[in-house]
C-alpha cells in the first residue's frame, strides 16, 4: 500500500526507464553504485475484490443503479424530516437487496479469489543455493533460475537457458494464450545451452538487459551479457525464439531452466487480460427506460399533490381548523421550506410505484434460469461428453432476440478433421484411391505392397509436402527394451502428431512415413495460399495448377499450393549472412527480416497444389434452415479463398442452388470497388443513376420487392477493406437484405469490424457470433451474444463466450427454445412489477384527495415493506422460472413462432402502456370499489362485525375504514 501510494504521487515510479536488468540467479553486484530495481511479485489477480474494500467498493458500484440510489435517498429523507411512513418500509427493502446482491457478488468474487490461489499456490522448483528448491509460484522473483518439465505450464515469462536436448531446443504449445495447439520450437541462449545441471546454472554469471513489460505476445528484444573468462564480456541478441510465456505448457521435451524476467501482472499473459465490455441486453435497456417514466410519472404525482394541498388550505377553515392550531413556529416559518418538505413527504408517501426488487428479482431469474441450459440434454454431446456451457447469465433473453448469426465455417460448420483428397503435380491431377495416388481417369493397377515409380517432379512434390511443415511427433516412452529405430520407420503406435494446422497434419499423416528421401542440394520448399504463393511464381504448370485449385475449391476442398526454389553454393552462402545479420539485429529486426525474406521468396517454381476435405458438422444444413426460418440471417465470415467458401456454403444450405449470387471480389482500387457496386445493382435495375441520391433506396426496394428470387453475397476481405472506406452505407444497406452473405479471406479484425458495423448500424439488430477458434474471438466478444463452440483448435473461443456449446447444430435449440422461453418470461417479469406498483401506489394518491392532502397513509407499514420483496416478488419469480407457453417441440419444428417475439416486442413502448394503463384501471377499481362498498347502508368493522350506518359518520372515519378493504384488494392482487 505505501508503495502504490509513492508511485501515485510520483515518488517511486514502477519503471523508471525504458529498460529492465535481470541479474541472472539474483547475483547483484556488490560495488556501491548499484540501484536495485523493483519488479512485481509473481501473483495472478483476477478477483475484483479483497477483504478490506469489498464493502465500499461493491456499496459504490450498487448505489451506481438509479433505483438503488433512488431508495438510498427516500430512506435518508425519512430520517431527516417528519415523514408519513416509518423509515424501515425503505431501508428494509432496500438492505435485503442490497444483501442479497452483495452475497451474489462476493460468491463469484471468492471463486476467483479460489482459483487465483491455486495458480498462485502451484508448486514450483527453483534455483537457490546451489540446489534446487521447491516454493509456491508466487514467491518466483525476477531472475530466479526456474525448472519446468514435460507437460507442465510456466510459471512466469522466463528466458530459456537450457533444456535437455543436446541442441537447446524446446516445444511447447501456446494454446492458451492464442488458441494454437501447434507445436512451437524455441532455442536457448548458446552460451547457457550446455549448462544442463544445477551447479552450472549456478555459477552463470550474466545479465538479461530487455524492455519493459507490454502485451505483445510476439515481440520480445533483448541482449543477454555474458561474462567469459579470463573477463571477457559476450553480447547475445535475444527475441521472441529465446521467450517461454507464462501459460504456454512443454511439451515433447523432458524438463528446461529459464530465468524469470516478467512476473505476475507484468507477464505477457496478464498485461492481454482484457477487461470485456459489459454486455447489456435489450430487455435490460427498456426496463432502465420504463424506470426512467415511472420516476417521472412519481415525480408529477408528488407535485401535484403538494400544489393540490396549498390551493385546498387557501381557505382558513382547511389552513388551521379548530382541531389541528398551528403554533407560532409553525406560523413564523419559511413557506418555501415547507413547500420542499410536503413535497419530500409526498415523494416518500409515492415512492413504492418505484419497484425496488426488481434488479435481484431479475438477477435471481436469470441466475437460476441459466441451470437449465446445462440441464438440457438435448445440448449434451455424448461422443466428447461435453454440455452446454454458461458463462454469464446476463444475457439470456438475448437468446429469444437474435436477429443475424455471423459464424466462422472450419471447426463451426465443419467438423475440422482434414482428410487428404486429391493434389496436383506439374500440371497433373492425382486422387487418393486406397491408400494409393492415381492419375485422374485411371484405375489403381498396381499391385498391394509395391511402391510406385517416381518420376523428377512428383519425388520433388513429395519432398516438399513430407518436409515443408511445423508437425512435431511425440513419443510415449514405453519401458523395457525396444527397437531404437521403429519410431524412424514410423510404425510405433505411440506417436502423436502436433501440427499448425488439420491441414498440415493430414498432408504429414499421408507422406511423411513413407518418404524420407534425403536432399543433396540446397531447396526452398514453401507452401500457402494460392494468392500468396503464385504472385511469386515464375516456372512450372503455373495456369494448369490454377485452375485444378479452382476445381479443389469447387469441391469444398482446402487448397495449398507447393512451390520451391534451387540455391546455388554462392547464393545460399549470401543468404544465410543476410538472415544471420537481420535476426541479430538489434534495431528494426522485423523490418529487416522482412526485407530478407522477400529477397528469398522470389522466382519460385511451382510443383502443385493440394486438396484436403474438411466435413461437415451433423445437422448443419437443417439448423441453417430452421434459423433462416425463425428471421434469423447467417452471415459465413471465413478466412478461405473464395470457390472453397462458396462450395460450402452451397453444400451447408448457407447458399441455394437458385440464389441470385452477387459477388464484389478481386477489386484493387476504390474506383475499381464503386464502379463494381453500382455495376451489380444496375443488372437488377436498381440504379437509375450513380450519382442519384436515392439509389440506395432504389436498390433496397427492388430486392425488397423480390419475393421469388434470393439474393445472396460474396465479398472477399480486400474488396471489404475498399468497401467499407467510402460506399459504407451502400454496402451495408444491400448486405442487410440480401439472403445470405458469405465473407471469405477474412483477418480477424475484419470479423470483428463487420459485426460492429451491423450491431452499430440504425436498425441496431441483435448479432450473435459463433466460433471455435483464437481468430474468433474478437468477432465473439464484438457481438451481442458470443458463442464458443468447443472445437478442437484450444478453448480462447469458448473462455471468451458467453455460452459454449459443443456442436452447431445445437444453435437450433438454444435460440429457438431457451432463448423464446427466456424472452418471455423475463418480459412478463419487468412489465408485471411495473403494474403491479401502478396497482399499489395509486390507490395511495386517489386517497388524498379524500384526507384533505395530509400525507396520511392507506397501508400499514409492515404490508409496504413486504409487498415488494416477498408477496409480489416470490410468485412471479416462480412464473418466469418454469413458464412454457408453447412445448419445446412445437417451438423447434415451427422456427417462425420465432418471429413473434422479435424486435423486443414484448417490451416494445405500445405494451407498456397498455400494462400501465391496465395497472391504473385495477387501482381505480380497488380504490372506488372499496369507497361504493363502504359507502352502503352498513360497515365492516375490523372484527368483522357489522358498525352503525356510515351516514352518520365523518368521512375522515369513512375512510380509515376504507383503508382496510383497500389493503385487502391489494393482498389479493399479489
Amino acid at each position: 500500500m505505501i508503495r502504490w501510494i509513492r508511485q501515485q504521487l510520483g515518488f517511486d515510479p514502477p519503471h523508471q526507464s525504458d529498460t529492465r536488468t535481470v541479474y541472472i540467479a539474483n547475483k547483484f553486484p556488490q560495488h556501491g553504485h548499484y540501484i536495485p530495481q523493483r519488479f512485481a511479485d509473481n501473483r495472478i489477480i483476477s478477483s475484483k475484490y479483497t477483504i478490506w474494500n469489498f464493502i465500499p467498493k461493491n456499496l459504490f458500484e450498487q448505489f451506481r443503479r438509479i433505483a438503488n440510489f433512488y431508495f438510498l435517498i427516500i430512506f435518508l429523507v425519512q430520517l431527516m424530516i417528519d415523514t408519513p411512513t416509518s423509515p424501515i418500509t425503505s431501508g428494509l427493502p432496500l438492505f435485503f437487496v442490497i444483501t442479497v446482491t452483495a452475497i451474489k457478488q462476493g460468491y463469484e468474487d471468492w471463486l476467483r479469489h479460489k482459483a487465483d490461489n491455486e495458480v498462485n499456490g502451484a508448486p514450483v522448483f527453483v534455483v537457490r543455493s546451489g540446489s534446487l528448491v521447491q516454493t509456491r509460484s508466487k514467491n518466483i522473483r525476477v531472475g530466479d533460475i526456474v525448472r519446468v518439465a514435460k507437460d507442465e505450464t510456466f510459471p512466469a515469462d522466463l528466458v530459456l537457458l537450457s533444456s535437455d536436448r543436446a541442441e537447446g531446443t524446446c516445444h511447447i504449445t501456446t494454446a492458451s494464450l492464442d488458441g494454437e495447439t501447434n507445436l512451437k520450437t524455441h532455442y536457448a541462449v548458446p552460451e547457457t545451452a550446455v549448462s544442463q545441471s544445477v551447479s552450472r546454472l549456478e555459477s552463470l554469471q550474466a545479465v538479461v538487459e530487455c524492455q519493459q513489460p507490454e502485451a505483445d505476445l510476439y515481440r520480445y528484444h533483448s541482449q543477454s551479457d555474458h561474462r567469459n573468462p579470463p573477463h571477457t564480456v559476450s553480447l547475445i541478441p535475444l527475441g521472441s525464439e529465446n521467450l517461454l510465456l507464462r501459460g504456454a505448457r512443454l511439451k515433447n521435451t523432458k524438463e528446461i531452466f529459464g530465468v524469470a524476467v516478467y512476473t505476475g501482472m507484468e507477464s505477457k499473459m496478464a498485461l492481454n487480460y482484457k477487461c470485456k465490455s459489459q454486455k447489456r441486453s435489450a430487455v435490460e435497456k427498456s426496463m432502465n427506460t420504463f424506470l426512467i417514466i415511472y420516476l417521472g410519472i412519481l415525480l408529477f404525482e408528488a407535485i401535484l399533490s403538494t400544489i393540490l394541498k396549498y390551493a385546498w388550505q387557501a381557505e382558513n377553515k382547511w389552513d388551521e381548523p379548530f382541531y389541528n392550531q398551528k403554533t407560532d413556529q409553525e406560523r413564523n416559518s419559511s413557506q418555501i421550506l415547507k413547500f420542499i418538505s410536503d413535497f419530500l413527504a409526498f415523494l416518500v408517501l409515492y415512492n413504492f410505484i418505484i419497484p425496488i426488487s426488481l434488479y435481484v428479482t431479475v438477477e435471481l431469474q436469470k441466475f437460476l434460469g441459466s441451470f437449465f441450459i446445462g440441464w438440457d440434454l438435448d445440448l449434451y454431446h455424448e461422443e466428447s461428453d461435453q454440455k452446454a456451457q454458461v458463462n454469464t447469465s446476463d444475457l439470456n433473453e438475448e437468446l429469444g432476440q437474435v436477429e443475424y448469426v455471423f459464424t466462422d465455417k472450419t471447426g463451426t460448420l465443419t467438423e475440422n478433421e482434414m482428410q487428404f483428397r486429391e493434389c496436383s503435380i506439374n500440371g497433373i491431377k492425382y486422387q487418393e484411391i486406397n491408400g494409393k495416388l492415381v492419375p485422374e481417369g485411371m484405375t489403381e493397377d498396381s499391385p498391394d505392397g509395391s511402391v510406385p515409380c517416381l518420376n523428377g517432379e512428383e519425388e520433388l512434390f513429395l519432398k516438399a509436402v513430407s518436409l515443408c511443415h511445423t508437425v512435431q511427433i511425440s513419443y510415449d516412452q514405453t519401458d523395457g527394451p525396444g527397437d531404437p529405430f521403429s519410431h524412424a520407420n514410423g510404425f510405433s503406435p505411440q506417436m502423436e502428431y502436433y501440427a499448425s494446422s488439420p491441414d498440415e497434419k493430414a498432408l504429414v499423416e499421408r507422406y511423411l512415413m513413407t518418404f524420407c528421401l534425403s536432399l543433396g542440394e540446397k531447396v526452398l520448399f514453401t507452401k500457402g495460399a494460392e494468392s500468396a504463393v503464385l504472385p511469386y511464381t515464375t516456372s512450372g504448370e503455373i495456369d494448369k495448377t490454377r485452375v485444378h485449385v479452382d476445381e479443389f475449391a469447387l469441391k469444398g476442398l482446402r487448397t495449398l499450393v507447393v512451390a520451391c526454389r534451387h540455391f546455388s553454393a554462392d547464393e545460399y552462402q549470401e543468404v544465410d549472412r543476410r538472415l544471420h545479420e537481420a535476426r541479430t539485429a538489434l534495431q528494426q529486426r522485423e523490418e529487416r527480416l522482412v526485407e530478407v525474406f522477400n529477397f528469398i521468396e522470389k522466382d519460385l517454381e511451382l510443383l502443385g497444389a493440394t486438396g484436403v476435405e474438411d466435413k461437415l458438422q451433423d445437422k448443419v444444413q437443417e439448423t441453417i434452415e430452421s434459423l433462416r426460418l425463425a428471421g434469423i440471417k447467417v452471415w459465413v465470415l471465413t478466412g478461405d479463398k473464395h470457390e472453397t467458401a462458396v462450395s460450402v456454403s452451397l453444400s451447408c444450405g448457407h447458399f441455394h442452388r437458385t440464389m441470385n449470387i452477387l459477388e464484389l471480389v478481386q477489386q484493387k482500387s476504390d474506383r475499381e470497388c464503386a464502379e463494381q457496386l453500382r455495376r451489380l445493382a444496375r443488372r437488377y435495375n436498381t440504379l437509375a443513376h450513380p450519382f442519384y441520391r436515392c439509389d440506395v433506396c432504389l436498390c433496397l426496394c427492388r430486392i425488397k420487392e423480390d419475393h421469388v428470387i434470393q439474393h445472396g453475397l460474396v465479398v472477399d476481405g480486400a474488396s471489404l477493406s475498399l468497401a467499407l472506406r467510402e460506399h459504407e452505407k451502400l454496402f451495408m444497406e444491400v448486405c442487410k437484405n440480401c439472403s445470405a452473405v458469405l465473407c471469405c479471406r477474412m483477418a480477424p479484425l475484419q470479423k470483428a469490424k463487420v459485426v460492429r458495423l451491423l450491431k452499430t448500424s440504425p436498425e441496431k439488430p441483435i448479432t450473435l457470433a459463433i466460433g471455435d477458434g483464437a481468430n474468433d474471438v474478437s468477432m465473439i466478444q464484438e457481438a451481442h451474444v458470443g458463442i464458443g463452440i468447443m472445437g478442437k483448435e484450444g478453448r480462447q473461443a469458448v473462455r471468451n463466450s458467453d455460452y459454449a456449446i459443443a456442436r452447431f447444430k445445437f444453435l437450433a435449440k438454444l435460440l429457438l427454445v431457451h432463448g423464446h422461453f427466456y424472452y418471455i418470461r423475463i418480459a412478463t417479469l419487468v412489465q408485471y412489477f411495473f403494474y403491479k406498483n401502478v396497482c399499489f401506489i395509486t390507490p395511495q394518491f386517489l386517497y388524498q384527495f379524500f384526507c384533505l392532502f395530509s400525507q396520511q397513509t392507506l397501508y400499514d407499514s409492515v404490508y409496504l415493506t413486504l409487498y415488494n420483496i416477498c408477496f409480489t416478488s416470490l410468485p412471479i419469480l416462480v412464473y418466469s422460472l418454469f413458464e412454457q407457453l408453447v412445448h419445446p417441440h412445437v417451438l423447434q419444428s415451427k422456427p417462425a413462432l420465432y418471429r413473434d417475439i422479435s424486435k423486443n416486442s414484448l417490451l416494445s413502448f405500445k405494451t407498456f402502456l397498455y400494462w400501465t394503463f391496465l395497472g391504473f384501471c385495477h387501482a381505480f377499481v380497488f380504490f372506488f370499489g372499496s369507497y361504493i362498498l363502504m359507502g352502503e347502508d352498513t360497515t365492516l368493522m375490523g372484527n368483522g362485525q357489522v358498525s352503525v350506518s356510515p351516514a352518520s359518520l365523518p368521512s375522515s372515519l369513512l375512510f380509515s375504514y376504507s383503508r382496510s378493504c383497500v389493503s385487502v384488494a391489494g393482498l389479493l392482487l399479489c
